[in-house]
């Protein structure tokens, strides 16, 4: 499945939060799980826009190999 979430836009163009809530969204949907490393991502972002990505979630000290989970932090859940 190659489904392109991210719009296309310059590669400084995403900020931190964007792609942390379309990662957010993927979980959701069931396409990526919370275990999978961040690189996961690259499948769903156009490959001219992935060093943009790849270098915003480094200034935000995330590593690649790290969990989507570590990115996305705690579940908030309504009905507690």
């Amino acid at each position: 499945m190659n489904t392109q979430i991210f719009p296309a836009v310059s590669s400084y163009g995403y900020n931190f939060e964007f792609i942390r809530d379309e990662i957010r969204a993927l979980v959701e949907k069931g396409v990526l799980s919370r275990h999978q490393p961040i690189y996961s991502v690259a499948q769903f972002i156009p490959a001219r826009e992935w060093v943009g990505v790849e270098k915003n979630l480094e200034e935000q000290d995330f590593l690649l190999r790290d969990r989507i989970s570590d990115l996305l932090g705690a579940e908030e859940w309504d009905n507690d």
